[in-house]
């Protein structure tokens, strides 16, 4: 005779998300929020789940919330199970769908990202793209955005990130201030130059041409990066600025790349939280990236 199975003896579903969410967090406001629920829902269900295991798996510090010895253990178990459910059950899927949102440094948004997402709609209709175009980092931990294409500068890095370009800086210039490249270099610096970063760049762009420091050029102030790019769209000066962002303004005759020499100064980074991948459209538009911005990363 056959001997049915005993039905699994599984916590609610709903409990073990709001656990898993407050221990990656060790917050339960933080995991409210991304789980979208009330602050003291996800306090019940963990009450709740602590009475059913009869183990208290968070314990109040003077800085907050942190799990007990016997919480960590339970949750390094259940997250790849969780995990996997959740991957499983969004591979079903025949087609990714759903709403991804990109927070995005606005040059690289307006210039680069914006004009490629035709492409991007074309191989995936049912998922839509939102741009927060913002200098500010969206907090991906706590679900202010899925990713974050961000400039970092040589040295730096986020965590979980992965880089999109590291493009060199080269002058560019509108036709209408200087139709051709200039033959030695420091016929650029007898032209208005801008400066559109806190940072060094003509400096080091000088260096890299073999220009004496002392004949580099000075600034007493710099101009936010999309103004920048509109002054040099103008004719109004030349801008040190890399290739990728340009790419469009230059193959349309409007900027011209005025110098051969050109210097890496960091680069774009795609930012991500440990669980963005989770879901099919994240991982469908962070291959996509990728695969566009291959022709704008160095070898190595």
């Amino acid at each position: 005779m056959h001997k049915s199975k005993m039905p699994l003896p599984l916590p609610p579903l709903n409990a073990l998300r709001a656990f898993e969410a407050a221990g990656r967090h060790q917050s339960f406001s933080r995991a409210a929020e991304e789980l979208r629920v009330s602050h003291s829902s996800i306090s019940r269900h963990v009450r709740g789940l602590e009475d059913r295991l009869g183990v208290q798996l968070f314990r109040l510090q003077s800085r907050g919330l942190a799990l007990t010895r016997e919480g960590a253990a339970y949750l390094a178990e259940i997250s790849p199970a969780l995990e996997a459910i959740a991957q499983a059950t969004d591979d079903m899927a025949e087609v990714p769908e759903g709403v991804v949102w990109i927070n995005s440094e606005p040059l690289f948004a307006a210039k680069w990202l914006i004009p490629r997402l035709s492409d991007f709609y074309t191989k995936h209709p049912e998922v839509e793209v939102r741009i927060e175009a913002s200098k500010r980092l969206a907090d991906v931990d706590r679900y202010e955005a899925d990713l974050a294409l961000r400039f970092v500068h040589p040295g730096g890095k986020y965590p979980l990130s992965e880089l999109i370009s590291d493009a060199p800086l080269y002058p560019f210039a509108s036709p209408g201030l200087l139709a051709a490249p200039a033959e030695d270099p420091r016929d650029l610096l007898t032209f208005p130059l801008l400066r559109d970063r806190g940072s060094d760049s003509w400096t080091r762009w000088c260096k890299a041409a073999g220009i004496p420091e002392e004949d580099a050029p000075t600034f007493n102030w710099y101009m936010r990066s999309p103004m920048a790019y509109e002054a040099a769209l103008a004719g109004q000066a030349i801008i040190l600025i890399s290739g990728e962002v340009v790419d469009n303004d230059a193959q349309a005759g409007r900027l011209t790349q005025v110098s051969d020499v050109g210097f890496r100064s960091g680069g774009f980074y795609l930012v991500r939280s440990e669980g963005a991948m989770r879901r099919k459209a994240v991982r469908v538009f962070r291959d996509w990236l990728l695969e566009e911005s291959a022709p704008w990363r160095s070898a190595g």
